[in-house]
């Protein structure tokens, strides 16, 4: 699947938005290694803490459904430049990404950066942190 594909299917999960607070809608598309996609939309709350990332709820929804393996992910907003992932959407990529995962970040003007994780969060805390090898 192309960045173009993934992101058109990100494109369409954004009008999924919910977004009543701020009216930013940000939508994500995330490809698996068997070329499953699953979309995934924000989600506000009134309360700002709930309120859950387009990436997050596409990357939440396929592990729920038992998918870990990802090749790639297209996330899309209405914003002049290419829409980049908030840290913590980066922190979970971390957990779920190899570091050459490919994400493609684009806005509705067409514009599409394609980056990958090793680049949007260098030097990330991963499960190796967590052991004495990770340990300095």
């Amino acid at each position: 699947m192309t960045g173009k594909e993934l992101m058109e299917i990100a494109i369409k999960a954004r009008e999924r938005a919910y977004v009543p607070y701020s009216n930013y809608k940000v939508g994500a598309a995330l490809l698996d290694r068997e070329g499953r996609v699953f979309s995934g939309c924000n989600i506000e709350n009134a309360a700002y803490g709930p309120t859950n990332c387009a990436e997050r709820t596409a990357i939440f929804k396929a592990v729920s459904e038992g998918s870990t393996q990802f090749s790639a992910i297209a996330v899309v907003a209405d914003s002049s430049e290419a829409v980049t992932p908030c840290g913590v959407c980066r922190q979970v990529m971390a957990e779920f990404f190899d570091p050459d995962t490919i994400i493609y970040l684009g806005n509705l003007d067409g514009k599409i950066v394609e980056t990958t994780l090793e680049k949007l969060l260098p030097h990330a805390f991963t499960s190796k942190d967590l052991t004495m090898e990770g340990r300095h």
